[in-house]
């Protein structure tokens, strides 16, 4: 038995010493010691790690120990056919016999949200118990990648296929650091496919004990001028809620907000959901109605409308935002857009057909999917920015994370997908 993994099968787990050896590395070779331990225990090589890109489209080969250069390489593999999909589609490993070993590629995830794989090469036929700690280690390298990504841009710059404009910068930087969240009572995932002339869509979520909040918003126009919207709309909502605010008070200081500063309007919708009883709240200020599917078939829900942030200064009376119950059962997907899902090229995209087509799929696939298409149907330019956020509810009685592959190795074979990590 090799190295490591009697202490893995006998039940103690490796993840403690990874951690602290990766916290003795620089934060851009934090990753290295992954591949090190790799190279020590199971005699792996070519170990490398592949971050997803931000389009979810393709994954950067970040550079190992022993590789040289600055730091700056990265080869970028399309995913679409490939197997590197195959793994983050399934979150389940991936070994295959080749001229250069066994090749293992293993998902590196992080409460549902994908952030790259795991890829080494083994000299010989990789055993269950083998298998369960490379899984580990790739466990240990999601928590290597969020810790460390505090105090570096590598990890940035390999989610970017080309440097970002001023105003994409700003509407990355937006964006909640992991764009899914998988929970006991729901599992969520947003995704943006920007416009050529960005249009400052933006989406935010967070999780309290017993609360989860999600927004989404669509400033008018485009560029900076968008971005700056987004940032003045997207600190007032953030604060708000983490002053304690209900959702009324929410919506009042971000019409304020981009009064006040001159930021023009924005539409946008909140959602609040009461994670032990499924209770959902909802204000919708001038923003495009929500999506349902229930039992197979999808819907739109015609929820009331108030008007959007922003317009205190040409309608300075006091105006109240009001706040609706919204029906989910458990089982349900919600879908909450922004209007170029719909509007100019994305009205050639039947979302209710696209939306029960994909029931099967997670969160992260179905909202890439839905996306996609309205990108497809613009000829890859939109005019505007197309954006999803795809929530299933899974119910109060819940307990534990739902993942949607489990977390074990299951019994590998080599050429197809194993059970998940």
């Amino acid at each position: 038995m090799a190295e490591g993994t009697k202490a893995v099968t006998g039940g103690q787990s490796e993840l403690p010493r990874l951690l602290t050896a990766a916290e003795t590395a620089a934060p851009a070779d934090a990753i290295d010691v992954i591949a090190e331990d790799l190279s020590r225990r199971f005699q792996a090589t070519e170990t490398s790690f592949l971050i997803v890109d931000l389009t979810g489209k393709a994954v950067a080969r970040l550079s190992t120990a022993g590789a040289g250069g600055s730091g700056r390489e990265a080869e970028r593999i399309p995913l679409f056919g490939s197997v590197y999909e195959q793994v983050i589609r399934t979150q389940r490993l991936y070994w295959e016999s080749t001229g250069r070993g066994r090749r293992v590629i293993v998902p590196v995830t992080n409460r549902g949200d994908a952030i790259g794989l795991l890829e080494l090469f083994l000299p010989a036929d990789p055993g269950q118990d083998v298998l369960a700690a490379v899984g580990e280690a790739a466990h240990a390298l999601a928590y290597i990648v969020i810790a460390n990504g505090r105090f570096t841009d590598l990890y940035t710059w390999g989610k970017r296929s080309k440097p970002p404009s001023l105003a994409a910068e700003i509407q990355y930087q937006l964006l909640p650091p992991s764009l899914s969240c998988e929970a006991a009572q729901f599992t969520l995932c947003g995704n943006l496919e920007p416009s050529e002339n960005l249009s400052g869509d933006t989406f935010d979520y967070t999780l309290d004990r017993d609360t989860l909040h999600v927004s989404i918003t669509d400033p008018m126009g485009h560029d900076i001028r968008a971005a700056l919207a987004a940032t003045v709309l997207v600190g007032a909502l953030r604060g708000a809620r983490r002053a304690g605010a209900d959702l009324i008070e929410q919506a009042d200081l971000a019409d304020r907000a981009l009064s006040e500063h001159g930021h023009g309007h924005a539409t946008g919708q909140l959602l609040r959901i009461h994670l032990p009883t499924g209770r959902a709240r909802l204000v919708n200020a001038g923003h495009p109605w929500p999506l349902r599917l229930r039992g197979g078939t999808a819907v739109v829900i015609t929820c009331v409308v108030d008007r959007p942030f922003g317009l205190s200064v040409v309608a300075p009376h006091h105006y109240r935002y009001r706040v609706q119950a919204l029906d989910l059962r458990p089982g349900d997907r919600l879908l909450m857009i922004t209007d170029g899902m719909l509007e100019r090229h994305g009205e050639r995209v039947d979302l209710l057909a696209l939306l029960e087509r994909t029931r099967h799929l997670h969160p992260r696939e179905a909202a890439l999917t839905l996306t996609s298409a309205v990108r497809d149907a613009a000829g890859g330019r939109l005019e505007d920015d197309a954006t999803v956020m795809c929530l299933d509810w899974h119910g109060p009685q819940e307990t534990q994370r739902h993942v949607s592959s489990g977390a074990d190795t299951g019994q590998a074979s080599a050429g197809r997908p194993q059970q998940p990590l």
